[in-house]
């Protein structure tokens, strides 16, 4: 049996559509059952709650061999560290009482640098880990770029000003992967029963590429011209601010992440033919932006 947290989610649900593709036994944790796809719903074991709770936690786990753990964005954490670490607290218990042999997690790039220790959620992420990792549970920790489907929050300003904007520099390469392409990942781990110990796998797409490349490619994919513009980081934090919703920390917490960034937290990795996961910026542009900007 599998596990499966935030399967309603981006990564989430393309990791059960994964693992429900390979025959695998699959058990959800999911605060609505409704938001499950019927045909999803009508093949999984649910386990109804967040996966906060100790009590739903333990259920689900219960008889699991694998978990995929993803932590869901928490605005309002009053910290970021009560927004990772204090939410997988429980689960941690529930890994060792109910004797779960793996886990897969969602992490971030970073570890081993001094830049890391001050990186916001990237920092509170690699904590988690090591929280995980404490219980002595087999874990690899897929540790992430910035994603290409982040684009899609700026639709609206693509469709109707051609720009496209973020706190980073428009000429640095940086990594960046597909969502689909973790999924992948994730459930060729999940499914893979070999594996021991524990270790990060890096997922960085097959290139990397400055936000002015982006917006290029972009421009070409979609046919109007596409432009990179600079949000200073006061003014991305004023966005957060304004966005309602989001507690101080966790504004701050985005803008030390970005600032990390920034300073070269993504490019820790070295891009081996392993890390190089096969969606391109150009063909997500033509199979997921295109079609998201043409339907609204």
């Amino acid at each position: 049996m599998i596990v499966v947290t935030a399967p309603t989610g981006n990564i989430g649900r393309q990791v059960v559509r994964n693992l429900l593709d390979a025959d695998a036994p699959v058990r959800v944790i999911v605060r609505d059952p409704a938001r499950l796809a019927e045909d999803v719903r009508e093949r999984v074991e649910i386990v109804t709650g967040t996966h906060r709770d100790p009590e739903v936690v333990t259920s689900a786990f219960t008889g699991a061999d694998a978990v995929f753990w993803l932590v869901p964005p928490d605005p309002q954490a009053t910290s970021m560290h009560a927004a990772y670490t204090d939410f997988s607290k429980p689960a941690c218990e529930a890994l060792v009482s109910q004797g779960v042999a793996r886990v897969v997690s969602i992490s971030a790039l970073g570890r081993g640098l001094p830049i890391a220790a001050n990186a916001g959620l990237v920092t509170a992420s690699l904590a988690m880990d090591d929280l995980i990792a404490s219980t002595g549970v087999a874990l690899r920790a897929l540790v992430l770029p910035t994603f290409m489907d982040n684009w899609l929050r700026q639709v609206d300003l693509i469709r109707e000003h051609n720009r496209i904007t973020a706190p980073v520099d428009g000429d640095r390469p940086n990594p960046t992967c597909a969502t689909r392409d973790i999924a992948a990942t994730a459930a060729r781990l999940l499914l893979d029963d070999s594996w021991t110990g524990q270790d990060s796998v890096a997922v960085l797409g097959p290139e990397d590429l400055s936000p002015n490349e982006m917006a290029r490619i972009m421009s070409e994919v979609l046919h109007r011209p596409i432009e990179f513009h600079r949000t200073p980081d006061e003014e991305h934090a004023a966005q957060l601010r304004a966005g309602g919703g989001r507690s101080e920390a966790m504004v701050q917490a985005v803008i030390d992440m970005m600032v990390a960034k920034q300073q070269g937290l993504d490019n820790s990795e070295p891009r081996t033919p392993e890390a190089s996961t096969p969606t391109t910026f150009r063909q997500w542009c033509a199979e997921v932006l295109a079609p998201a900007v043409d339907a609204r």
